[in-house]
């Protein structure tokens, strides 16, 4: 099977947007990294303070080896920062430290859309690492029940990416009240963590918009609407 350019249609509009949020994610956030809070306090001092502030005292809180690889891992109970969050007392650090914080508070209020995200992750992971090469392998040896098998599977990842959206944007929406809520950040600041969070949140979009994409193209060539070659 050779490259289609009919696949450009469906993979161009979530990979454009894709580079667009990484490019406004990266500028913001190195931005708003050197900006120091007037309180002074790094990103997990933030992170504790809220945490505590709420009851969530079993949550600890690690660095994590990386650049932006913060979360928040339900399982264990432990907030992960970067070393740009955990130790820089910054308006950046303040915000992803909030956002990760509010996973935490989304957890132990039982919060529906992350549980659903929660439970699809192995089939999500199975399905963008194995269903592409299922579906091509369909259609190289003209097995289009293997080909739909693909389909199904990758729908799952594609599910995956629609869900985060709302556990995401409620993470981001959190975070901002909290840091105002509790004297975190005062006067303007909460400016820079609102161009940090909205940033952050259209990478989770374009990654919906291009998993979609995906799937539409697959099911196109399968049900005769695109060209097979």
């Amino acid at each position: 099977m050779y490259f289609d350019p009919l696949y450009l249609l469906f993979a161009l509009p979530g990979l454009l947007l894709g580079l667009w949020a990484k490019s406004r994610v990266s500028s913001n956030f190195n931005k708003y990294s050197k900006v120091r809070t007037a309180r002074n306090v790094t990103g997990a001092e933030v992170a504790r303070q809220l945490l505590d502030a709420h009851g969530l005292y079993d949550v600890a809180i690690e660095e994590t080896q990386g650049t932006l690889s913060d979360h928040y891992d339900p399982r264990s109970k432990v907030l992960r920062l970067s070393p740009a969050v955990y130790r820089t007392p910054s308006i950046a650090a303040a915000g992803v430290a909030a956002h990760e914080m509010g996973h935490a508070l989304q957890d132990a209020g039982g919060y529906f859309p992350l549980q659903i995200r929660s439970t699809l992750v192995p089939a999500a992971q199975f399905g963008s690492s194995f269903a592409p090469w299922l579906f091509i392998g369909g259609l190289l040896l003209n097995f289009t029940t293997l080909a739909w098998v693909g389909v199904i599977m990758f729908a799952a990842a594609v599910l995956f990416t629609l869900i985060t959206l709302p556990v995401e944007f409620d993470a981001s929406k959190r975070a901002k009240q909290l840091l105002v809520g509790n004297g975190v950040l005062i006067g303007n600041e909460i400016e820079g963590v609102n161009k940090v969070l909205d940033a952050a949140a259209l990478t989770y979009v374009a990654a919906a918009v291009s998993a979609i994409g995906t799937l539409l193209y697959y099911v196109l060539l399968l049900t005769g609407g695109g060209r097979r070659r």
